[in-house]
């Protein structure tokens, strides 16, 4: 029998994983913007994240100057004080290519216990011109801000 021990790759927010600079690289499209939590907050992984300024879906693209690929999409949602369903769907698109779904998914939070979502998709994605999310914050109509701790691409 052959074998070979390999350690595991490490997968954290603290790997070695080289992230993009989003803000070197791309611009960003958001439907709304509450002025004390910009949406560079949770794209560049620093700060208190991004959230909206008004109730209802919202929708964050992120448009690449040049095709670039993408191999790993990390989301973080976090909320502490509602009870609520998300969803939220990622999508992306090629120059001149409709949009493609990679996820949808659902989240509860709970004050009481599940204040936060993590989310880390590997990929395989060729000459990527933009990643769009649309956050649905409640699943009951008109409740819920949207909100995104942090966006990493890589």
């Amino acid at each position: 029998m052959r074998k070979t021990i390999r350690h595991a790759v490490e997968t954290g927010p603290n790997s070695q994983q080289e992230w993009l600079d989003l803000e070197a690289i791309s611009m960003v499209e958001v439907t709304s913007e509450d002025p004390n939590f910009p949406i560079e907050s949770a794209l560049a992984g620093e700060g208190r994240g991004w959230r909206a300024a008004e109730q209802g879906e919202q929708v964050i693209r992120i448009v690449f100057d040049t095709p670039t690929p993408v191999q790993r999409i990390r989301l973080e949602f976090s909320d502490r004080e509602a009870e609520r369903t998300q969803e939220f769907t990622l999508r992306w698109a090629r120059t001149g290519e409709a949009l493609r779904e990679i996820v949808r998914q659902q989240w509860n939070f709970s004050p009481r216990g599940s204040t936060s979502e993590v989310e880390d998709y590997r990929v395989d994605l060729d000459r990527v011109s933009v990643l769009e999310l649309t956050l649905k914050p409640d699943l009951q109509p008109n409740r819920g801000v949207a909100s995104l701790a942090a966006w990493r691409v890589a």
